[in-house]
């Protein structure tokens, strides 16, 4: 068996569960990427094909924040598009990533600003 390097294990990992999870016009999906350096989350409608927010570790405003405090401040701002769409729940897509550090920190972020995961 030839042994996959960490990015094609991801990318083998979100599809089997982008093949579970699908975002509609009321219930959107809440997808997560995460480089090495920023952390990009979108808020898309598959149905369209349509994406509805996003928001970046570029958009902050506080250039003093490191870590997980950038993240969730992202998590903050995704929250807030979502509210301004009049959306309250969404399906979240950790688009691979385990759930721990960065992004569990967004999707704390956007539970506490009330939207339902």
């Amino acid at each position: 068996m030839i042994a996959l390097t960490k990015r094609q294990s991801r990318l083998r990992r979100h599809a089997r569960v982008r093949s579970k999870i699908e975002g509609t016009n009321k219930v959107p999906r809440l997808c997560v990427f995460r480089s090495n350096k920023h952390i990009t989350v979108q808020v898309i409608d598959d149905s369209t094909g349509k994406i509805l927010a996003f928001t970046s570790d570029a958009l902050v405003t506080d250039k003093k924040l490191k870590g997980l405090d950038v993240a969730k401040e992202v998590g903050k701002n995704i929250a807030g598009k979502i509210a301004e769409l009049k959306i309250k729940k969404v399906v979240f897509d950790r688009g691979g990533y385990t759930y721990h550090g960065n992004v569990k920190a967004i999707a704390e972020s956007v539970r506490e600003a009330g939207i339902t995961i």
